[in-house]
Protein backbone atom coordinates (compact mmCIF):
# COMPACT_ATOMS: atom_id res chain seq x y z
CA UNK A 1 0.00 0.00 0.00
CA UNK A 2 1.07 3.74 -0.68
CA UNK A 3 2.46 5.68 2.26
CA UNK A 4 -0.13 8.31 1.78
CA UNK A 5 -3.04 5.50 1.59
CA UNK A 6 -1.75 4.25 4.55
CA UNK A 7 -2.14 7.25 6.54
CA UNK A 8 -5.29 7.98 5.20
CA UNK A 9 -6.37 4.53 6.48
CA UNK A 10 -5.13 5.03 9.61
CA UNK A 11 -7.53 8.17 10.46
CA UNK A 12 -4.05 10.40 10.26
CA UNK A 13 -5.44 12.53 7.84
CA UNK A 14 -6.93 12.64 4.09
CA UNK A 15 -4.76 11.49 1.21
CA UNK A 16 -4.35 15.02 0.05
CA UNK A 17 -3.71 16.04 3.96
CA UNK A 18 -1.36 12.91 4.46
CA UNK A 19 0.73 13.67 1.11
CA UNK A 20 1.33 17.23 2.31
CA UNK A 21 2.69 15.98 5.72
CA UNK A 22 4.79 13.51 3.93
CA UNK A 23 6.66 16.46 1.40
CA UNK A 24 7.19 18.14 4.49
CA UNK A 25 9.21 15.51 6.01
CA UNK A 26 6.98 14.87 8.94
CA UNK A 27 6.46 11.26 8.64
CA UNK A 28 9.30 8.52 8.83
CA UNK A 29 9.21 4.91 8.08
CA UNK A 30 11.49 2.29 9.73
CA UNK A 31 13.40 5.99 11.95
CA UNK A 32 14.35 7.09 8.05
CA UNK A 33 12.30 10.16 6.19
CA UNK A 34 10.44 9.76 4.06
CA UNK A 35 9.10 12.19 1.02
CA UNK A 36 7.66 10.25 -1.06
CA UNK A 37 3.60 9.54 -0.53
CA UNK A 38 3.89 6.60 -2.98
CA UNK A 39 6.26 4.68 -1.24
CA UNK A 40 5.38 0.65 -0.51
CA UNK A 41 4.50 -0.16 3.11
CA UNK A 42 3.14 -2.96 4.18
CA UNK A 43 1.97 -2.09 7.86
CA UNK A 44 4.37 -4.07 9.64
CA UNK A 45 7.24 -1.00 9.40
CA UNK A 46 7.47 1.40 12.05
CA UNK A 47 5.61 4.76 10.86
CA UNK A 48 5.71 7.72 12.55
CA UNK A 49 4.39 11.52 11.61
CA UNK A 50 6.19 14.28 13.93
CA UNK A 51 7.44 11.20 16.20
CA UNK A 52 4.53 9.83 17.05
CA UNK A 53 3.97 6.48 16.41
CA UNK A 54 1.03 5.72 13.42
CA UNK A 55 -0.68 2.33 13.67
CA UNK A 56 -1.18 0.26 16.20
CA UNK A 57 0.49 -3.39 17.48
CA UNK A 58 -0.97 -6.33 15.77
CA UNK A 59 -2.57 -7.07 19.32
CA UNK A 60 -4.03 -4.14 19.61
CA UNK A 61 -5.69 -4.51 15.94
CA UNK A 62 -9.97 -4.22 16.20
CA UNK A 63 -13.11 -4.92 13.41
CA UNK A 64 -16.25 -3.97 14.29
CA UNK A 65 -19.45 -5.17 12.43
CA UNK A 66 -21.88 -2.30 12.59
CA UNK A 67 -25.39 -2.39 11.32
CA UNK A 68 -25.81 0.97 9.63
CA UNK A 69 -29.13 3.08 9.75
CA UNK A 70 -30.49 5.11 6.99
CA UNK A 71 -28.90 8.57 7.09
CA UNK A 72 -25.72 7.72 8.61
CA UNK A 73 -22.96 8.53 6.54
CA UNK A 74 -20.09 6.27 5.68
CA UNK A 75 -17.01 8.10 5.95
CA UNK A 76 -15.05 9.01 9.82
CA UNK A 77 -15.74 12.58 9.49
CA UNK A 78 -18.27 14.90 7.81
CA UNK A 79 -17.61 18.61 6.81
CA UNK A 80 -21.46 19.22 6.74
CA UNK A 81 -21.84 17.63 10.73
CA UNK A 82 -23.99 14.72 9.73
CA UNK A 83 -23.53 11.66 11.87
CA UNK A 84 -21.28 8.89 10.69
CA UNK A 85 -20.67 5.09 10.99
CA UNK A 86 -17.86 6.24 13.68
CA UNK A 87 -19.47 7.55 15.86
CA UNK A 88 -21.75 4.52 16.27
CA UNK A 89 -18.85 2.67 18.17
CA UNK A 90 -16.89 3.80 20.84
CA UNK A 91 -13.50 3.16 19.36
CA UNK A 92 -11.58 3.31 23.21
CA UNK A 93 -8.74 5.75 22.20
CA UNK A 94 -8.53 3.86 18.44
CA UNK A 95 -8.94 5.37 15.43
CA UNK A 96 -11.15 3.43 13.19
CA UNK A 97 -12.14 3.81 10.00
CA UNK A 98 -14.66 2.16 7.19
CA UNK A 99 -14.18 -0.41 4.92
CA UNK A 100 -15.83 0.79 2.02
CA UNK A 101 -18.80 2.56 2.14
CA UNK A 102 -22.24 2.25 1.77
CA UNK A 103 -25.14 4.94 0.16
CA UNK A 104 -26.47 7.45 2.75
CA UNK A 105 -29.45 5.83 2.52
CA UNK A 106 -28.56 2.31 2.21
CA UNK A 107 -28.80 0.34 5.55
CA UNK A 108 -27.01 -2.71 6.35
CA UNK A 109 -23.56 -4.64 7.07
CA UNK A 110 -20.36 -2.18 7.01
CA UNK A 111 -16.74 -2.80 9.02
CA UNK A 112 -15.01 -0.20 11.12
CA UNK A 113 -10.83 -1.11 11.52
CA UNK A 114 -7.98 0.55 12.25
CA UNK A 115 -6.50 -2.46 10.42
CA UNK A 116 -5.31 -0.83 7.08
CA UNK A 117 -3.65 -3.74 5.55
CA UNK A 118 -6.89 -5.72 6.18
CA UNK A 119 -8.95 -2.74 4.59
CA UNK A 120 -6.79 -2.66 1.71
CA UNK A 121 -7.12 -6.54 1.20
CA UNK A 122 -11.30 -6.27 1.76
CA UNK A 123 -11.48 -3.33 -0.95
CA UNK A 124 -9.08 -3.56 -3.75
CA UNK A 125 -11.16 -4.72 -6.94
CA UNK A 126 -8.75 -7.32 -8.00
CA UNK A 127 -9.87 -9.68 -5.25
CA UNK A 128 -13.51 -9.55 -6.19
CA UNK A 129 -14.68 -9.85 -1.98
CA UNK A 130 -18.19 -10.66 -2.49
CA UNK A 131 -20.95 -8.58 -1.15
CA UNK A 132 -24.34 -9.30 -0.54
CA UNK A 133 -27.71 -7.22 -0.67
CA UNK A 134 -31.34 -7.35 -0.21
CA UNK A 135 -33.33 -4.55 -2.59
CA UNK A 136 -36.90 -4.02 -2.40
CA UNK A 137 -37.73 -3.22 -5.59
CA UNK A 138 -40.76 -1.36 -7.01
CA UNK A 139 -42.43 -2.31 -10.75
CA UNK A 140 -44.82 -4.94 -10.43
CA UNK A 141 -43.79 -8.77 -11.10
CA UNK A 142 -40.18 -9.25 -11.71
CA UNK A 143 -39.69 -11.25 -15.07
CA UNK A 144 -37.45 -13.84 -15.65
CA UNK A 145 -35.54 -12.60 -18.22
CA UNK A 146 -34.98 -9.09 -15.83
CA UNK A 147 -33.18 -11.97 -13.31
CA UNK A 148 -31.34 -13.15 -16.35
CA UNK A 149 -30.01 -9.68 -17.28
CA UNK A 150 -28.87 -9.43 -13.60
CA UNK A 151 -26.95 -12.46 -13.17
CA UNK A 152 -25.44 -11.83 -16.88
CA UNK A 153 -24.76 -8.25 -16.36
CA UNK A 154 -26.33 -5.05 -17.58
CA UNK A 155 -25.05 -2.53 -19.34
CA UNK A 156 -24.80 0.93 -17.39
CA UNK A 157 -23.42 4.29 -18.53
CA UNK A 158 -20.17 3.20 -16.98
CA UNK A 159 -19.74 -0.14 -18.68
CA UNK A 160 -21.69 -3.86 -18.44
CA UNK A 161 -21.36 -5.32 -14.98
CA UNK A 162 -19.69 -8.38 -14.01
CA UNK A 163 -21.68 -11.28 -13.24
CA UNK A 164 -24.00 -11.26 -10.22
CA UNK A 165 -25.67 -13.72 -7.85
CA UNK A 166 -29.36 -13.03 -7.89
CA UNK A 167 -32.50 -14.67 -6.57
CA UNK A 168 -35.85 -13.58 -5.56
CA UNK A 169 -36.87 -13.64 -2.21
CA UNK A 170 -40.17 -12.86 -2.56
CA UNK A 171 -42.48 -10.57 -4.77
CA UNK A 172 -40.57 -7.14 -5.00
CA UNK A 173 -37.75 -8.51 -3.15
CA UNK A 174 -34.24 -9.46 -4.47
CA UNK A 175 -31.13 -10.63 -3.28
CA UNK A 176 -27.56 -9.90 -5.12
CA UNK A 177 -24.43 -10.60 -4.36
CA UNK A 178 -21.42 -8.56 -6.01
CA UNK A 179 -18.11 -8.90 -6.73
CA UNK A 180 -17.79 -5.58 -7.70
CA UNK A 181 -18.21 -1.91 -6.38
CA UNK A 182 -19.48 0.32 -8.60
CA UNK A 183 -21.26 3.81 -7.04
CA UNK A 184 -24.74 3.38 -6.18
CA UNK A 185 -24.49 -0.14 -8.24
CA UNK A 186 -27.42 -2.49 -6.94
CA UNK A 187 -29.81 0.67 -7.44
CA UNK A 188 -28.63 1.44 -10.84
CA UNK A 189 -28.73 -2.60 -11.88
CA UNK A 190 -32.24 -2.71 -11.00
CA UNK A 191 -33.53 0.97 -12.09
CA UNK A 192 -31.57 -0.49 -16.03
CA UNK A 193 -34.21 -3.86 -15.90
CA UNK A 194 -37.57 -1.66 -14.60
CA UNK A 195 -36.90 -2.24 -10.78
CA UNK A 196 -36.14 1.33 -8.98
CA UNK A 197 -34.90 0.09 -5.27
CA UNK A 198 -37.25 1.48 -2.64
CA UNK A 199 -35.19 0.21 0.24
CA UNK A 200 -31.28 -1.32 0.21
CA UNK A 201 -29.63 -2.92 2.97
CA UNK A 202 -26.29 -5.17 2.73
CA UNK A 203 -26.69 -8.71 4.51
CA UNK A 204 -23.11 -9.32 4.08
CA UNK A 205 -19.10 -8.78 3.09
CA UNK A 206 -17.26 -11.98 2.24
CA UNK A 207 -17.91 -14.32 4.84
CA UNK A 208 -19.53 -12.78 8.05
CA UNK A 209 -23.42 -11.61 7.52
CA UNK A 210 -25.15 -8.99 9.59
CA UNK A 211 -27.31 -11.55 11.50
CA UNK A 212 -29.24 -10.36 13.92
CA UNK A 213 -27.26 -7.07 15.18
CA UNK A 214 -29.89 -4.51 15.36
CA UNK A 215 -30.21 -1.23 13.74
CA UNK A 216 -27.81 1.11 15.21
CA UNK A 217 -25.78 -1.45 17.22
CA UNK A 218 -22.24 -2.83 16.78
CA UNK A 219 -19.87 -5.96 17.53
CA UNK A 220 -16.29 -6.36 18.34
CA UNK A 221 -15.70 -9.09 15.61
CA UNK A 222 -13.61 -12.74 17.33
CA UNK A 223 -10.07 -12.93 16.17
CA UNK A 224 -11.48 -16.24 14.11
CA UNK A 225 -14.28 -13.89 12.03
CA UNK A 226 -11.33 -11.99 11.17
CA UNK A 227 -8.59 -14.35 10.25
CA UNK A 228 -11.84 -15.56 8.04
CA UNK A 229 -12.21 -12.28 6.53
CA UNK A 230 -8.54 -12.05 5.89
CA UNK A 231 -8.69 -15.36 4.15
CA UNK A 232 -11.61 -14.07 2.02
CA UNK A 233 -9.38 -12.03 -0.54
CA UNK A 234 -6.44 -14.34 -0.31
CA UNK A 235 -6.67 -15.64 -3.82
CA UNK A 236 -7.50 -13.20 -6.87
CA UNK A 237 -9.84 -15.23 -8.94
CA UNK A 238 -8.43 -16.37 -12.00
CA UNK A 239 -8.98 -14.48 -14.93
CA UNK A 240 -10.89 -16.52 -17.65
CA UNK A 241 -8.54 -18.35 -20.30
CA UNK A 242 -9.04 -17.55 -24.04
CA UNK A 243 -10.65 -20.62 -25.91
CA UNK A 244 -8.00 -22.61 -27.87
CA UNK A 245 -8.05 -22.03 -31.78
Amino acid sequence: MRLAKHLAHAGVASRRAAEALIAQGRVTVDGERVLDPARDVRGEEAIAVDGRSVGTAEGRRVVYAVHKPAGVVSTARDTHGRRTVVDLVPAGGERLYPVGRLDADTTGLILLTNDGDLANRLTHPRYEVPKTYVATVTGGRIAPSSLRRLRDGVELDDGRTSPAGVRQLGPGELELTLREGRKRQVRRMCAAVGHPVSALRRVAFGPLRLGDLPEGGHRRLSAAEVERLRKAPAEPREPPRAPRA
